[in-house]
């Protein structure tokens, strides 16, 4: 059974357990990218993914250490039924023979989607420490936003051939 977050009553504990399960739950989103990509031997897409879900990875660890050190092992009142797709991607986002561009795109709108997330959040948000905590995951989603928006901009154009162009019809058996 799904439910739901009252923001309003959200403990610095409970918006850290949020945070950690936000960032866990893009993590895994991008290794199973990752793992379509390598499958279609989509690499460069495949290596993106791998990249950004290590940034996620790393992002939940240190939230996680953060919330050891204030409340130890003290049990959790936030699961996962709680969220949905908060930063990860879409799943429909991942289709075969993406080009780097594409992979990219899709990671900048999950940031973009992150930061709405804690920024309507911050609307119902009543603690200060949460507050704090939620300014502070938003800011964070800006530069995340920013250091994709810098890989894109690396990247030579697109070849201006659609990911479908590469797609074999299918034969009868």
């Amino acid at each position: 059974m799904s439910k739901t977050i009252d923001y309003s009553k959200l403990t610095l504990k409970d918006a850290l357990d949020l945070a950690i399960l936000v960032e866990d739950e893009a993590k895994e989103r991008y290794e199973e990218f990752a793992e379509q990509m390598e499958t279609h031997h989509t690499i460069e897409a495949a290596q993106f993914y791998r990249f950004m879900a290590q940034n996620e990875a790393k992002h939940g660890h240190d939230l996680l250490e953060r919330r050891q050190t204030l409340f130890g092992q003290a049990p959790s009142r936030i699961d996962r039924s709680m969220l949905w797709e908060v930063e990860a991607p879409e799943y429909e986002k991942a289709h075969a023979f993406m080009s780097p561009r594409a992979a990219l795109e899709v990671a900048l709108e999950s940031e973009a989607k992150a930061w709405l997330f804690f920024d309507s959040a911050l609307k119902y948000v009543h603690d200060p420490e949460v507050k704090r905590l939620f300014e502070e995951l938003r800011g964070e989603e800006v530069e995340h936003k920013e250091l994709v928006r810098k890989e894109i901009a690396k990247l030579p154009p697109d070849s201006g051939m659609a990911d479908e162009d590469f797609v074999d019809e299918p034969v009868a058996q």
